[in-house]
């Protein structure tokens, strides 16, 4: 099973990105698809994630400018930013969540950077 998350990149403030998560190795029954962000020495953050049900759950932070989707049939996770602040500046992660063992799957993280 592999997460492979891709997109990030460096922009200036006020530019937008749009983030990839291909999932590969035959994941089945992914309950929670769902987008976290790191900075260094700070605890991994939820940005935004979606259900199967398509609720979706944003970051304070970020409602009105990110949008989270996905692509069941192509097993992708999508993450649109628009109106990048400095502060978004992090290693975004792509995670699922599935009814059995192990229960969650990581992607590697890329990186995010917003310049002022």
């Amino acid at each position: 099973v592999q997460l492979q998350a891709y997109g990030g990149g460096l922009v200036q403030a006020g530019e937008s990105l749009r983030l990839s998560c291909a999932i590969s190795g035959g994941i089945s029954n992914i309950a929670v698809w769902a987008w976290y962000r790191q900075v260094p020495g700070k605890q991994r953050d939820l940005v935004a994630q979606i259900t199967t049900g398509e609720r979706e759950v944003y970051a304070d932070s970020v409602k009105g400018r990110f949008t989270i989707s996905r692509d069941s049939l192509k097993n992708t996770l999508y993450l649109q930013m628009s109106s990048l602040k400095p502060k978004d500046t992090a290693v975004y992660y792509c995670k699922v969540l599935v009814p059995k063992y192990p229960f969650l799957y990581w992607g590697q993280g890329t990186q995010v950077t917003v310049s002022s």
